[in-house]
């Protein structure tokens, strides 16, 4: 077994075909391949099912933005102070509807004028049941994967975070916005007609699509419906029947075999564990 030191981030993903555009069809599934990152390494995991990991936290938590030492990782990485000044700990980034940029009082102008004032995809994903999302274009197919998507669908094209966040909160008056993730863990998800979903939910909310579109443009909020769904697989050899939960703050060691892996879980026989949730923790991992 070979040892790797760092401060967890959350694992790196891919897919062999990542534009959605020209994603294979249901038949033709896309296999995630996964990398655990420890600061400036990535390690590769896919290859290691099926074999024993041991996971070490040291003790030692490093802010992700000022590397200060914290005792609690705060918005998965943080320090406190960071926590409390970054726009990125915003409670906008949680619901982009109560975006502040245009009163002049968000953190940081120039973070958001980066991040948020640029396109963002509404979609449609199935991870535990259909769902509803939102992600800057740049980050599809990773939010997806993250979210332990099977299938995926972009459905809107707006001009900024916030817009997007309005289009979302008014879907998830007919669909969900979250992820059971036990069940998404659990496997064996039943296969949801995206389209079909996607045009209902057009038709269902025809008149409040109209009124956004007088507010801000016809061009700011764009239909996606010439996209064939993405379809997605994860690299798991056993789902779990009943889902149990490593946590290194009361138990840093955390060791089993590898038996899958999806959304940002490590499956093992001994329980998953959340990488995310980890983000900063440093550690020692042996594969």
């Amino acid at each position: 077994m070979a040892t790797h030191g760092g401060h967890l981030r959350k694992m790196q993903v891919s897919l062999p075909a990542s534009d959605s555009s020209q994603a294979p069809s249901v038949d033709m599934p896309n296999r995630v391949q996964y990398q655990i990152s420890l600061d400036d390494q990535l390690v590769p995991l896919n290859d290691h099912l099926g074999q024993a990991i041991r996971i070490q936290h040291t003790g030692t938590i490093h802010c992700v933005h000022c590397g200060r030492r914290s005792k609690k990782s705060f918005n998965q990485g943080y320090c406190y102070p960071c926590f409390t000044k970054l726009a990125q700990c915003d409670i906008c980034i949680v619901s982009p509807e109560k975006c502040h940029y245009d009163h002049g009082t968000c953190r940081e102008p120039e973070w958001g004028e980066q991040h948020c004032m640029v396109d963002h995809i509404v979609y449609l994903a199935n991870s535990s049941g259909i769902k509803v999302g939102i992600t800057r274009e740049s980050q599809l197919p990773t939010r997806w994967i993250d979210q332990g998507a099977v299938q995926a669908l972009p459905i809107f094209r707006v001009k900024t975070r916030q817009q997007s966040g309005m289009v979302e909160d008014m879907f998830r008056q007919h669909v969900a916005d979250k992820t059971n993730w036990r069940t998404m863990l659990k496997g064996n998800i039943p296969p949801v007609d995206l389209p079909v979903m996607r045009d209902a939910l057009y038709e269902q909310c025809d008149l409040e699509l109209q009124q956004l579109e007088e507010r801000y443009g016809i061009q700011a909020l764009q239909r996606i419906d010439d996209v064939a769904p993405v379809d997605i697989e994860y690299p798991v050899l056993e789902h779990p029947t009943k889902v149990t939960s490593h946590n290194m703050d009361k138990n840093p060691l955390v060791e089993g075999t590898l038996l899958g892996i999806k959304g940002q879980y490590l499956i093992l026989d001994t329980g998953v564990i959340n990488i995310r949730k980890y983000t900063a923790y440093h550690v020692e991992i042996n594969l």
